[in-house]
């Protein structure tokens, strides 16, 4: 594996598509590419938007309007909305749809002939969307991407960006390898994609014919898409349908140079353009910022395991040295794990430790503007500790307030006792749904990623400008003076 040309001048007047460019992992890798190559020819950004004007408005507000952009808008000074207008082309179009939905004949004639790389960001992230969406937007959506990808003359490389968590439940050492179609976690082999479309077809034409309401049919799409992943072995409906654009994006990409890549647990920039940018909470964040605001008195997590998480601007980087390496060639399926729990693993007790020290120095500020004061917090090494806390801590006191109050008419009690208890229930999915992620028992082998860092150190001006090995992460560090602050300053909403 060499690099034959640098990675900054192979950015040099390229056409480049990204899909999903309105989420936090494109946005990252549009911002690199415009500030390492500012001779890049062109940037086509699908936006999911009804016309060109509605597309361009989206792009202002969601994408080069957000603080991720201000390096680059310090760089350009008065020259930077002329310079972004001349490099981002909004394109309004949705990946579910057959030519990506873009309706403009004449755009598509000039994409087809100019595009030479296509980044699939584009995805539906909710762990637990209703089947449906997931299935049209996570897999289907993909092969209509490829579809594209195959009418575009000057292509040198597909890049689609999955997740480690395809492989389900699994422990042990987990390898970057290609999925085989139907293959599944447990070991079933009747998976059959186009019959899982025909089954939420029939799912949807049975719910219109007992005229459900649209609440209704909304949780019945979430139930299926559960309950089907869980039948082939995987912990929820966004890893069963990323997985599945995998097996049918390998099974249909023939000679079209075809990149996974597959990252773990995604979390603040570490370095660039600035430490600490995020856009919103998720996975183990929310927990934090429920932490933080005095919400949970605990974090989860078993402390032999590893926490894999890694920041935003490391997989970029990895992205783009993958689409670079691999432009050009047929060489099949190329699968990179880009994560830390290899070569540099955190683990939950620490982040715990981590979490506590950054609250107890800098407490998040009530409503009321005094300081939220922070405990060492419990750490619950299972679901059953966490139930058990949950049972003591809220669940008994519950059946006791309704004992107590169970012949009181007042409606302020039964409307207390509601909110409790819908709260609770919500805190017990939420576990739940996070759960195989939290106790994850799996080592992401990167032994792939790790050629990959190999072959760019033969460059010392790229291996610098491209950095994505975790081992040079101080989780400490990054977690109390970069991660946490981003955090509070990007994803805190009292």
């Amino acid at each position: 594996m060499e690099f034959s040309c640098k990675i900054v001048q192979s950015l040099e007047n390229k056409s480049i598509l990204v899909t999903g460019s309105t989420g936090f992992l494109a946005k990252i890798f549009v911002e690199k590419v415009l500030r390492v190559q500012p001779n890049v020819n062109k940037l086509y950004l699908l936006i999911r938007a009804t016309d060109t004007n509605s597309a361009k408005q989206r792009l202002h507000d969601e994408v080069i309007g957000k603080d991720l952009f201000r390096v680059l808008r310090d760089i350009h000074g008065k020259d930077f909305e002329s310079f972004v207008s001349s490099k981002l082309t909004p394109v309004p179009g949705d990946v579910i749809y057959g030519n990506m939905g873009v309706q403009n004949s004449e755009m598509l004639e000039e994409m087809w002939s100019k595009i030479n790389i296509i980044v699939n960001v584009a995805g539906n992230t909710k762990f637990d969307e209703r089947y449906d969406v997931a299935l049209d937007v996570n897999t289907f959506g993909s092969i209509n991407v490829m579809n594209f990808a195959k009418n575009c003359i000057k292509l040198e490389m597909l890049l689609h960006v999955s997740t480690a968590y395809v492989c389900g439940e699994k422990s042990g050492r987990i390898l970057e390898k290609p999925f085989r179609m139907g293959e599944t976690p447990n070991g079933s082999l009747d998976l059959d994609i186009l019959q899982e479309q025909s089954i939420v077809h029939d799912k949807l034409k049975e719910l219109e014919s007992v005229k459900v309401t649209k609440k209704e049919e909304r949780s019945a799409m979430k139930e299926l898409g559960m309950k089907r992943a869980s039948l082939y072995g995987w912990p929820n409906t966004y890893a069963f349908t990323k997985a599945m654009a995998e097996m049918i994006m390998g099974h249909s990409s023939g000679n079209l140079p075809l990149v996974i890549i597959r990252p773990t647990v995604v979390t603040s920039t570490y370095k660039e353009p600035f430490p600490g940018w995020i856009e919103g909470t998720r996975h183990i964040d929310s927990l934090a910022i429920a932490y933080g605001t005095g919400k949970v008195k605990c974090f989860v997590g078993n402390p032999t395991f590893a926490l894999d998480v890694i920041p935003g601007d490391m997989v970029a980087n990895a992205m783009i040295a993958a689409m670079v390496i691999h432009a050009n060639q047929c060489s099949g399926n190329n699968i990179y794990h880009v994560g830390s729990s290899s070569k540099n693993p955190c683990t939950p007790n620490k982040f715990a430790d981590y979490g506590y020290h950054y609250f107890f120095m800098n407490p998040v500020m009530s409503k009321d503007g005094k300081p939220i004061i922070v405990r060492k917090p419990t750490l619950l090494t299972s679901v059953a500790s966490f139930r058990r806390y949950m049972g003591a801590r809220y669940i008994v006191p519950l059946k006791v307030f309704k004992l107590t109050n169970v012949l009181c008419c007042c409606n302020y009690f039964h409307r207390t006792y509601s909110h409790l208890k819908k709260k609770i229930n919500y805190v017990m999915y939420l576990m739940n749904l996070f759960a195989p992620y939290v106790f994850f028992e799996g080592i992401f082998d990167d032994q792939n990623t790790e050629r990959l860092r190999i072959a760019m150190k033969s460059s010392t001006v790229d291996a610098e400008t491209f950095y994505f090995d975790p081992k040079c992460i101080d989780w400490e560090d990054y977690s109390i003076n970069i991660h946490l602050p981003g955090l509070v300053k990007y994803g805190l909403e009292m």
